[in-house]
């Protein structure tokens, strides 16, 4: 089960799925403040830690977070997973290990990682065993096997017994990839005959989708594809469980989400540069102000930036024709 340190006022079950490309530290940081659980890593390359690569190392980065931040790696091997999480936990950073084994993608099929895994029970037993020593605990990643619902359960059966403290599942099958959509009822299914350990994923892209597994028995919820979507679904989903959450972020205020946009480009750029920037901006400004009229025009103008001084352009034009559609109020 979920291990007594993660217990507390700030833990709450409302989590932010590991993203390629995507989940940095200035991002983590972003969801933390609209009320994120606990956040993942990038899925980290332990074959690149074992070789050096100093991008590989360069994703280890924890800058000027709050934790619980949760390393997820993935390897082929046992070997090469418990001698890439030996060079990650050098700093005692991470709150767990997430080992990925649900990644459908094939250039990480064809390494014997990700969602290969699922078709390699004992491999992914030992890889359990093994990151169990190093004394954090071990959670694992993974997908539904196949529309028979036993060989799912007999999977994380063997993932727990094999020590692991948390399994988050996503209810579509690796072949699915991320077409069609995810089979809620094996998640709702494994977080009755697991209680306690099952995560739910999959499809997360409204606050009913959120409360829908973890009213189901999940004692969390991974948004995904559906953060990048609407940001704010975090605050919507905890004020609904009732935790205590920033009012100016239920507000649905124009000039919060510039505000909070503002803030977060800049704090990306300082970060990791102009270039990322730009890169990160573009994927969340549709999220940011989804639902709001009028918008149309400034997602159009950040999307064509080439720079940063093109994006500053949009920005400041979008806040004037708010302030002018004010005076005309």
């Amino acid at each position: 089960m979920l291990d007594a340190r993660f217990a507390g006022d700030k833990l709450n079950p409302v989590w932010l799925a590991p993203l390629a490309g995507i989940t940095v530290p200035a991002v983590r940081r972003f969801f933390k403040r609209l009320g994120a659980g606990l956040t993942h890593t990038e899925m980290v390359s332990c074959a690149g830690l074992v070789h050096g690569s100093k991008k590989t190392f360069r994703m280890l980065e924890t800058l000027n977070e709050d934790p619980p931040v949760v390393l997820q790696l993935f390897a082929g091997s046992e070997e090469v997973l418990l001698r890439g999480a030996e060079l990650a936990l050098k700093e005692d950073r991470w709150a767990a290990i997430s080992i990925n084994m649900g990644c459908p993608m094939p250039k990480v099929l064809k390494k014997g990682a990700g969602a290969a895994l699922l078709k390699k029970p004992e491999e992914a037993e030992r890889m359990v065993k093994s990151l169990s020593l190093l004394g954090k605990p071990v959670w694992v990643k993974i997908r539904k096997l196949s529309d028979n619902y036993a060989d799912t359960f007999s999977f994380i059966e063997r993932m727990l017994n094999a020590g692991a403290a948390h399994v988050s599942l996503h209810g579509r099958t690796p072949a699915q990839k991320y077409e069609g959509l995810a089979d809620r009822n094996v998640v709702y299914e494994a977080a009755r005959m697991f209680p306690g350990y099952i995560g739910g994923s999959g499809d997360v892209f409204s606050v009913d989708d959120g409360l829908g597994y973890l009213n189901n028995g999940c004692v969390s919820v991974l948004l995904a594809r559906g953060a990048i979507k609407d940001p704010f679904m975090f605050p919507n989903i905890l004020h609904r469980l009732g935790y205590e959450v920033d009012s100016r972020y239920l507000s649905n205020s124009i000039d919060v989400r510039i505000k909070t946009f503002r803030d977060f480009a800049y704090d990306v750029k300082a970060e990791a540069g102009e270039k990322v920037a730009l890169i990160l901006i573009k994927r969340l400004v549709s999220g940011m102000f989804r639902g709001f009229n009028g918008v149309s025009s400034f997602r159009r103008d950040v999307g064509s930036a080439k720079n940063w001084e093109g994006f500053e352009t949009a920005l400041r034009n979008f806040s004037d024709h708010v302030e002018r559609g004010r005076e005309l109020c």
